[in-house]
């Protein structure tokens, strides 16, 4: 019934044609987003034809015998057509399994994408590898969304941190010095973690200039200094956060509750869905508790990001 082809530069207009009209998809998807970091990953993503016509598209890429959802991105499951129906991708997994075989690819590692990005209903692929691969889940991070037309109440503590940014003149605003933030996010990564960005300031940059729409900065500044941040990344229907850090003086303030107020509560408001990201650590079994209870804080609520596996 399908046709199967891995991708190539040359088919990145179809690919992200597709990405763009789809019922699952979003800009993480777009080659222009996939490919800032294409030197690090074999690329194995695969476009699924039925009729001529492309189906679905699964990003990924190739770790020795494991086809593997993209490392690169934080989900990366099959992005699919608005037609596709539940019989025929059943069909289109087994055809998968039985295409990798003939690859040598003998595991699939599955990052399905999280139900709050689908545009309409698109969970056709769980079922599918439930029972056509028999899929194992493997590792459930969680994440703190909000549906923005039922927000829970903040925490109180919540709000003290807005007061008290009022009373000493700290300001919110959208900005573009991404230089500034990214020394705070930095230092503060590395203090607490031993780690990096996943982006570094140059890639961000880039992404910003090929998304200008999708990627927003918000600072909070007092006396002309950036003391906290947020990088957020707006999808169709999710307002993600990339990214929040602030100085020690951002957080004796409250800038991060300043910097929610704003952004919850006026500018975006009215967008459907918002989603803090991912808490959890390492395999997803260590929770990092002081992170998602100042997420919880603002009304965040548990969405669960999972992984699966099966043999081919």
């Amino acid at each position: 019934m399908f046709e199967i082809h891995k991708y190539t530069a040359a088919d990145k207009d179809a690919w992200n044609a597709f990405v763009a009209e789809s019922k699952n998809g979003t800009f993480l998807f777009d080659r222009n987003y996939m490919d800032y970091h294409h030197d690090r990953f074999d690329d194995n993503s695969l476009m699924f034809y039925a009729k001529d016509k492309l189906y679905a598209i699964l990003p990924a890429n190739r770790c020795g015998d494991c086809l593997c959802s993209h490392g690169g991105l934080t989900y990366g499951g099959l992005v699919m057509t608005n037609k596709a129906t539940a019989s025929e991708v059943l069909a289109l997994f087994e055809e998968l399994n039985a295409y990798l075989r003939g690859t040598g690819i003998g595991k699939v590692r599955y990052k399905a994408i999280p139900w709050i990005y689908h545009h309409v209903p698109a969970e056709e692929d769980l079922y599918a590898i439930f029972k056509t691969c028999n899929a194992q889940l493997v590792g459930r991070d969680i994440s703190s969304s909000i549906i923005m037309s039922n927000k829970p109440k903040w925490h109180h503590g919540r709000k003290y941190g807005i007061t008290r940014c009022r009373k000493n003149g700290v300001t919110i605003q959208q900005s573009d010095d991404y230089a500034a933030f990214w020394q705070i996010l930095q230092g503060n990564l590395q203090a607490r973690y031993g780690v990096r960005p996943v982006h570094t300031l140059d890639e961000m940059l880039l992404l910003k200039s090929r998304f200008p729409d999708n990627i927003q900065l918000y600072t909070a500044q007092l006396d002309g200094r950036v003391i906290g941040g947020t990088v957020l990344y707006l999808t169709g229907k999710v307002l993600h956060t990339q990214y929040i850090s602030s100085t020690s003086e951002g957080k004796h303030l409250g800038a991060v509750d300043a910097l929610f107020d704003c952004i919850l509560n006026k500018d975006y408001a009215n967008y459907p869905i918002f989603d803090f990201g991912k808490s959890t650590e390492g395999d997803a079994s260590t929770l990092n508790e002081s992170l998602i209870y100042q997420k919880e804080g603002f009304g965040g609520r548990g969405v669960c990001y999972d992984t699966y596996e099966w043999r081919v």
